[in-house]
């Protein structure tokens, strides 16, 4: 950059990326100067090299930024594993399938694991439509990324989410202040109706006319 470039000329390109040409590095120097900008090694290993005018303090900035927002972006793929077993009862299914669901709805995939014991070794066919029913169940959260195969004593299924993390995320956000905000409503409105009921003022007793005990006295 700048005093640093030692060659003799360099092919110039001006700071809204348009070509100069060959020039000497003394004159790309000055130009650099008066505009009040960096002469900055683009390409070192060209013949000549190419270097351009640009304030390189801006360029460093914005990527640098560029590079925070990349990672605030970056989604890590987390894979969460499930284990069932053939015949499971119908309770433990429901509870599983709403772990999965949970876990595709935050963006992550889901290993279905079918654990074999003893004789129902040989009846794959009972993981396969097990797999199957989970596959159909969760079908508007996530697709069948692996289809069922056998391993051993286990059969495996991959599911994939519709959305990404990052999608995943931002809506469960959005969810999660949706819910606190009508938490906070429903807590407001039945604050605002016991302070109704405690503020009210008591309704007045009729006082019932007493009994003239002197007849000498009109009523």
């Amino acid at each position: 950059m700048n005093d640093r470039i030692r060659v003799s000329e360099v092919r110039l390109v001006g700071p809204s990326g348009e070509t100069v040409g060959i020039v000497p590095t003394s004159e790309a120097l000055k130009l650099a100067q008066e505009a009040d900008l960096d002469l900055v090694e683009i390409a070192p290993m060209a013949r000549p090299p190419v270097c351009k005018l640009m304030d390189y303090g801006k360029f460093k900035y914005e990527n640098a930024q560029k590079a925070r927002e990349a990672r605030r972006n970056q989604t890590n793929v987390i894979i969460k594993e499930m284990k069932l077993r053939p015949k499971i009862d119908a309770h433990d299914y429901e509870t599983k399938k709403g772990h999965v669901v949970r876990f595709l709805r935050a963006g992550d995939k889901v290993k279905i694991t079918i654990m074999f014991r003893g004789r129902e070794q040989h009846r794959p066919e009972l993981g396969y439509r097990l797999l199957q029913r989970l596959a159909e169940d969760v079908v508007d959260l996530g697709f069948v990324e692996s289809s069922p195969k056998q391993d051993g004593r286990n059969m495996i299924m991959v599911l994939g989410p519709h959305r990404k993390k990052a999608e995943a995320k931002v809506e469960l956000k959005a969810e999660k202040e949706t819910r606190a905000a009508e938490r906070a409503a429903a807590e407001a409105e039945e604050r605002a109706e016991l302070k109704a009921s405690h503020g009210a003022p008591a309704p007045k007793k009729e006082k019932g006319r007493s009994e003239n005990l002197d007849p000498e006295i009109e009523a």
